[in-house]
C-alpha cells in the first residue's frame, strides 16, 4: 500500500513511491507503446480475453503520469481517459488481479463509479501488464455490463496468464527494436545534462505533487460593453522560496523533461473543477467560457476526445463551458492526426480556438480545413497597431477574414485606450489584455464576476486601466 503523501494524478504518495512512480513511468516510456498505432498482437489477446470470460467489453490500457491509454479494445471503450478514479490506479496500488463483481454494492469502490457509469458496465476484472523489469504499467480489464459471481481462482489465473502475454509482446517488442538500432560508437557520447539548471524535472515533479501550480483567470470582454464573457486559465507556479513564477519560466523546462503532459492535464482538470464550483455558486454563469491551452504534446493526442469527455462528465459541467486554445504550431505537425482530433472535439461539443494567430507561415493555407470557432489576435499585433498602416491592415484583414468564415475574434495584449478604439472600430467584438484586467487568481475573479451583468461599469474600468 502507498505511503500518505499528497495526492496526484489519482494516487497518494511519499517520497519513496514517487521514485516507483519516476521508474515506472521512465520503463514505460522504455518500451515506446504509448500513442501507437494498432497491432495485431495485442488486438488478438484482447479479443481472445473478451471472448473466453463472455466479456462485454476489453481492453489493454498503458498508463503515464496523468492518463490511461488503450492499445487495444474490443467493442466500444474510450481510447484515453484521466488516471485519478481509474481502474489501472487500483490494480497498480494493489499489484494484483482485481475483480469486483458489481462496483454499486462495493463502497470501497465507489470512487469508480462515474467512470464505470460512462462505459455503460457494472463490474470488471483487471490484471496487471508488467514491463520486462516487472513494473505495472499496464492492464487487461474485462468489463461487465450486468454484475457476476465472483472468479474462480483457475479463472484468476487464466486472466493473468493472458496479461502476462501482453508483458511477452512488450519484451519482443524492446528486442525488436534493440536490434534495429545501431550500438553507439566513442562519438556518440551523450551530451552534458542541462538537469543542472533551475528548474530540474524533480523541481517540477515536487511542483506537482505538492500542488504548487495554480491557475490565474484573464477575462476576456465584449469590446463594445465591457461585459465579461469568457475567462483564459493561465497556469503559475507559487515557488515557496522564489515566490510566484510565470509560465515562460518553467514551461520550456517542462517540455524539455517530458512533464508537460502531466502538468497540462492537472491544468485542463483544475478548470474543470473550477468552472463547476463557479457554475454551482451562480447558476447565471453556466453561460461563461473557460479557454484552457493545450500544450502541442496533448493535442498529439488521438484520444483527447474521450479523455475531456471524461473530464466533463466527472466535474458535471457542459461541453459549451469549456474551450480549447492551441497554436498553430501544434497543428501543423500532423495534419491529419490534427483533424480528426478537432472533429472529435467538435463533436463533442467544445469551443475551439487558434491561439497566436498570424505569427505561423501557413495560418492561412490551413485555416479553411481546421473547424474553429474563434481566431485569438497575436498580441505583437496589437501592439503595433498606431505604428504605421501595415500593422493596421493586418488586424483588419484578419477581423475580416474571420467573418467571411463564420468565426469570431478576441484581439490579445490591449493595454492603450487607442487600442481599444481602434480595435472597436474595426468591428473586432471581443479582447482582453491589461486595460480591463490583469491575470488574477480564481478568487478575485470570483469577485469580479459578481458584477451586476458581468458589466465593467466606468469607475471599475478606470481603475483597472491605472492597475
Amino acid at each position: 500500500m502507498p505511503q500518505a503523501g499528497v495526492e496526484s494524478d489519482g494516487i497518494e504518495i511519499g517520497e519513496v513511491d514517487r521514485q516507483k512512480e519516476d521508474a515506472r513511468v521512465a520503463a514505460l516510456n522504455s518500451v515506446e507503446i504509448l500513442d501507437t498505432p494498432p497491432e495485431a498482437a495485442y488486438d488478438a489477446i484482447t479479443r481472445l480475453a473478451a471472448e473466453y470470460f463472455r466479456a462485454d467489453s476489453a481492453g489493454i490500457a498503458f498508463a503515464d503520469g496523468s492518463r490511461v491509454w488503450m492499445k487495444s479494445c474490443w467493442r466500444q471503450i474510450p481510447r484515453e481517459f484521466p488516471r485519478k478514479h481509474s481502474i489501472f490506479d487500483l490494480v497498480l496500488e494493489e499489484d494484483r488481479v482485481m475483480i469486483v463483481p458489481n462496483v454499486f454494492q462495493d463502497p470501497l469502490h465507489d470512487a469508480l463509479i462515474p467512470r464505470l457509469k460512462q462505459l455503460g458496465a457494472t463490474g470488471f476484472a483487471s490484471a496487471p501488464v508488467r514491463c520486462p523489469g516487472g513494473m505495472v504499467i499496464g492492464a487487461l480489464t474485462l468489463l461487465f455490463n450486468e454484475p457476476r459471481e465472483m472468479m474462480p481462482a483457475e479463472s484468476i489465473r487464466a486472466l493473468q496468464s493472458l496479461a502476462d502475454l501482453v508483458s511477452n509482446q512488450l519484451e519482443l517488442r524492446r528486442l525488436r527494436k534493440s536490434f534495429s538500432r545501431r550500438e553507439p560508437g566513442p562519438q556518440c557520447c551523450a551530451a552534458p545534462s542541462s538537469e543542472e539548471s533551475w528548474p530540474s524535472k524533480a523541481d517540477l515533479r515536487r511542483a506537482l505533487d505538492q500542488n504548487q501550480f495554480v491557475l490565474y483567470y484573464q477575462p476576456e470582454i465584449e469590446l463594445a460593453t465591457r461585459k465579461i464573457i469568457g475567462l483564459e486559465a493561465l497556469i503559475r507556479w507559487v515557488h515557496p522560496e522564489r515566490g510566484l513564477i510565470p509560465p515562460m519560466d518553467f514551461i520550456p523546462r517542462a517540455e524539455e523533461s517530458e512533464l508537460i503532459l502531466p502538468i497540462g492535464d492537472w491544468g485542463l482538470a483544475e478548470a474543470c473543477s473550477q468552472i463547476q464550483k463557479w457554475s454551482q455558486e451562480d447558476p447565471r454563469l453556466v453561460s461563461l467560457r473557460v479557454g484552457v491551452n493545450l500544450s502541442a504534446r496533448q493535442f498529439s493526442r488521438e484520444g483527447l476526445a474521450d479523455h475531456v469527455e471524461a473530464l466533463l462528465m466527472q466535474s458535471g459541467i457542459s461541453s459549451r463551458q469549456l474551450a480549447l486554445e492551441m497554436t498553430e504550431s501544434s497543428l501543423i505537425t500532423s495534419v491529419h492526426t490534427a483533424l480528426e482530433v478537432l472533429g472529435s472535439l467538435r463533436r463533442l461539443g467544445v469551443s475551439l480556438l487558434m491561439d497566436d494567430f498570424g505569427t505561423g507561415y501557413s495560418s492561412l493555407s490551413y485555416l479553411h480545413s481546421f473547424p474553429f470557432d474563434i481566431l485569438k489576435i497575436d498580441r505583437s499585433f496589437v501592439s503595433r497597431m498606431n505604428e504605421g498602416e501595415q500593422p493596421l491592415q493586418i488586424v483588419r484583414t484578419i477581423i475580416e477574414l474571420a467573418r467571411v468564415m463564420g468565426m469570431d475574434v478576441v484581439a490579445e495584449g490591449i493595454e492603450t485606450v487607442e487600442q481599444y478604439r481602434l480595435l472597436r472600430g474595426m468591428g473586432c467584438r471581443y479582447g482582453q489584455g491589461f486595460l480591463f484586467a490583469r491575470p488574477m487568481s480564481a478568487a478575485a475573479v470570483t469577485e469580479l464576476l459578481r458584477l451586476p451583468g458581468r458589466v465593467l461599469p466606468e469607475p471599475k474600468f478606470s481603475e483597472l486601466v491605472c492597475a
